[in-house]
Formats: structure tokens, sequence, C-alpha cells
């Protein structure tokens, strides 16, 4: 079992497995900048959301329109 340690520690890099990690860590940055861009549009439209619920009238409440 020594043996097989040592003969992988001791092959270098590979380089498939260098480029497969970085383009691992490239779609990782990447899925994290969408989703701080998707939070940050949920808050916005959260916000929206309320704004929205208190401009609307209640239809019961309202005043007759004058005619």
């Amino acid at each position: 079992m020594a043996k097989a340690l040592l003969g992988h520690v001791g092959s270098g890099l590979d380089l498939r497995m260098v480029s497969e990690l970085k383009r691992l860590r490239d779609r990782v940055r990447e899925l994290e900048s969408e989703v701080v861009r998707l939070r940050a549009e949920n808050t916005e439209l959260s916000a929206l959301h309320v704004d929205a619920e208190m401009l609307t009238l209640n239809v019961r409440d309202a005043e007759p329109a004058l005619t």
C-alpha cells in the first residue's frame, strides 16, 4: 500500500485534472454570481409586490364616483 501511495503522490500534476479543476472553479464562480444576481432580483421583486398591494383600492370601501 505504501508503494501505491508514493506512486500516486510522486506522479506530479495531471494536466487533465488541472484543466478540470480550473473549469469547475470557473463554473462555481459563475454560479455564485448568478445566486447573488437572483437574490437581488428577488428582493427587488418582493419590494414591488408590497408596493402594488399598498396601491390597490378596496372596492367595497371606495366612494361612488360623481356623475
